[in-house]
């Protein structure tokens, strides 16, 4: 089996869902500490042909706490800011209608923690993708906190039984390919493969958060783009 280990990110860009899709089952890392400005609880959008930020606020969040206990602030009116923003931004584009429903279902669906709304995100776009990776998050079963950087993640794949064992390459230089063997675990690296698409302008955006690539094309485009990355 091939599995996957990421932290959970809010409506992550294409390269994190073409990791989804090419292991059995994929696994939310929230047993682990808050980064202040990751990628967490914020993305970005297209907004007058601009890569803007959006962020969801959470209550005292800090580097000090677990991204598990982050709970999501609801002080401000901030869901109806950003359904607006995407409202105006993406009104005009070729999937506006099928999409801005389940954004919609997710933004209003009051979930308490960061965590249950990255959760929930993943969730409706795999549905609506046709994606049927497993998705389980590391607080929910394995007990292994106690755990550092490597070790965590073979003890992960060990009960799971992975044979296999995917990270993004950005993470090529945690890892050390020799001692996940020792466990009879194969490490490859995912090199995402970003496409140009039809966006508003003639300059392209890449990068953006996976809404911006379900408001501009149809789940049969999205899933050819999910295959255009690279394993080393």
């Amino acid at each position: 089996m091939r599995i996957a280990i990421m932290q959970p990110y809010i409506f992550p860009y294409l390269g994190y869902f073409q990791l989804i899709a090419a292991v059995d089952k994929f696994v939310l890392f929230d047993s682990v500490h808050y980064i202040n400005k990751g990628w967490i609880n914020r993305n970005r959008l297209l907004v007058n042909n601009q890569a803007v930020y959006f962020t969801v606020p959470l209550r005292k969040a800090s580097q000090n706490r677990l991204i598990k206990d982050l709970e999501i602030s609801y002080a401000i009116k901030w869901q109806i800011k950003l359904l607006r923003t995407i409202e105006v931004s993406y009104t005009k584009a070729p999937y506006f209608k099928r999409v801005f429903p389940m954004v919609y279902k997710v933004l209003t669906s009051n979930e308490t923690h960061i965590s249950g709304l990255v959760y929930s995100g993943l969730l409706h776009v795999l549905e609506y993708l046709g994606i049927h990776t497993k998705i389980i998050s590391t607080s929910a079963k394995y007990g292994n906190e106690h755990l550092r950087a490597q070790n965590t993640i073979i003890d992960i794949c060990l009960q799971e039984q992975a044979s296999e064992y995917v990270n993004l390459v950005g993470g090529a230089s945690l890892y050390q390919a020799a001692l996940f063997e020792q466990y009879g675990v194969r490490l490859l690296f995912l090199e995402p493969g970003l496409p140009v698409y039809q966006q508003f302008s003639s300059d392209h955006v890449p990068g953006l958060s996976i809404l911006d690539v379900l408001m501009h094309n149809s789940p049969e485009q999205i899933s050819q783009m999910l295959l255009q990355y690279r394993l080393i």
